[in-house]
């Protein structure tokens, strides 16, 4: 790859619709995972440009509030176009900066896509409600609003969906937005500024800040001009961001760490739940907030189903995501690495079994190669911490009740995984299991029309679906007197 075939790429921020550098030329380098050679790079704002980015917004959302829904859904729909019209390119950026296997990416563009068409025609939708009044001579209802300037810090591992999923809800329901892109893949988000500014999103109602996402959210959680901040990353972030949104009672939204359970029933094909495993696994080479992060097998089918996975995994391609064959791209970093290599020496120094290839089979540094981890116990750091790697963590089970207090255990709740064929047990899973999310005999969980999100320390709020712009709006109640009697 080269810079010189990429029409998207862009080495500037996005500011009130404008192209910007930063006067003190402070910059974030951007590197490829899969060969460490050097991308790019893209502005480091500082405090004064942050600020310059909010005013810009604050000013748009004047004006951006008051268009009509018909104009904000075909702005939507042409970006929707210029995502299709440039999608192997965004597909091929996405691999270049982030490793993801190019047949995922092409996946995600279309999945990113997806949203712009999806919050184009649910805001026509954004409702009020009348309310029959005690008194016939007035008349009470209500009627939503914009929030006002919202602002998005988002992640590396879906650099394109995270973007889309948050932004086309927000537009929708009439705020503007501010988004801060993960420095590992800043590329991505500027491509969609490319895109966005042809389809007449020109006017500060999409920006693009690039650089240091602490000093990003320290500037607009203190400012009264912000009214919503919505992040995707770590439990641990998230609750320092709504700390720092106390002070201005901001409206937050959370899709934060995941430590998803995989249970696998005695009573199924184990071929399709181990398909159903590796898929839920190995997706974005286990770099995913939805990733099966600890399987639990029934006991009577346990040694065939790890054999037959172990076949599978050993079977993947492990490679450059430009490969059309590659299934498992790089980690993000070196330190992803350096993290999973300690969650398997934990397992194997308390007794669990390690299999897969040897690690230095890997092609890269930051490669890490698909290991199972069989036999883990709760004490395992594998069992409570969310790997963000190739590592599949396998135990047993001898009965449902059993294994629903097992998955539950955690802090956490964002998705969990079910493969049963017994209608009862669908049933008991899918009520016991504390999760935002339950997926039955599937992992294919996701879509526009999908009320994403999860509850405990996964989470606050929902994106996708039919109350996706419910965080970009507020409920304004009215009452009507002096109306003539009837």
């Amino acid at each position: 790859m080269s810079n010189s075939t990429m029409t998207l790429l862009r080495e500037q921020a996005y500011v009130g619709g404008r192209w910007i550098v930063a006067e003190d030329k402070a910059r974030k380098w951007v590197n490829d995972p899969a060969t460490g050679e050097t991308i790019g790079h893209v502005p480091d704002l500082n405090a004064a440009y942050i600020d310059g980015a909010i005013d810009a917004a604050h000013h748009a959302f004047s004006t951006w509030r008051h268009t009509s829904v018909v104009e904000r859904a075909d702005k939507l729909l042409a970006w929707y176009d210029g995502m299709h019209e440039y999608a192997e390119e965004l597909a091929r950026l996405m691999t270049w900066e982030q490793g993801k296997p190019i047949g995922e990416a092409r996946g995600e563009v279309d999945y990113a896509a997806s949203f712009l068409r999806w919050f184009a025609e649910e805001g026509r939708r954004a409702n009020g409600s009348t309310i029959p009044p005690e008194n016939t001579q007035i008349a009470i209802g209500t009627v939503k609003e914009p929030v006002g300037v919202a602002a998005m810090i988002t992640p590396w591992n879906f650099p394109l969906a995270m973007i889309t999923r948050k932004v086309a809800a927000a537009l929708a329901a009439g705020c503007t937005t501010l988004v801060n892109p993960a420095n590992q893949t800043p590329f991505c988000a500027l491509s969609l500024a490319i895109l966005a500014e042809r389809a007449g999103l020109n006017n500060g109602e999409f920006n693009v800040v690039t650089g240091a996402g602490k000093l990003f959210s320290e500037r607009v959680c203190a400012t009264d001009k912000v009214r919503a901040l919505s992040f995707t990353g770590s439990t641990t972030v998230g609750r320092q961001l709504i700390r720092q949104s106390a002070d201005t009672v901001k409206c937050t939204a959370m899709e934060l760490g995941g430590n998803a359970p995989f249970i696998v029933c005695d009573d199924i094909d184990i071929d399709a739940a181990v398909e159903g495993a590796i898929a839920a696994k190995f997706q974005t080479s286990g770099q995913d907030c939805v990733a099966a992060n600890r399987i639990y097998v029934h006991r009577s089918i346990y040694e065939d189903f790890i054999g037959r996975f172990a076949e599978r995994m050993n079977a993947m391609k492990v490679g450059n995501g430009f490969d059309e064959d590659t299934e498992i791209g790089p980690l993000i970093n070196e330190d992803a690495v350096e993290k999973a290599q300690s969650l398997i020496d934990d397992a194997r120094d308390q007794g669990a079994r390690i299999i897969g290839r040897e690690q230095g089979a890997a092609p890269g540094s930051q490669f890490f190669m698909p290991t199972l981890v069989a036999d883990f116990t709760p004490d395992m750091q594998v069992s409570s911490e969310e790997s963000f790697a190739p590592i599949a963590p396998i135990c047993s089970f001898d009965d449902d009740d059993e294994v629903i207090a097992a998955a539950n255990d955690t802090i956490f709740g964002l998705a969990s995984y079910v493969y049963t064929h017994t209608d009862a047990r669908i049933r008991k899973f899918m009520r016991g299991l504390e999760y935002g999310m339950v997926g039955v005999n599937t992992m294919d969980i996701t879509g526009p029309h999908v009320p994403f999100g999860g509850i405990k320390q996964s989470g606050l709020g929902r994106e996708g679906g039919h109350v996706g712009m419910d965080e970009y709006l507020e409920t304004k109640y009215y009452c009507i007197g002096g109306l003539p009697a009837v």
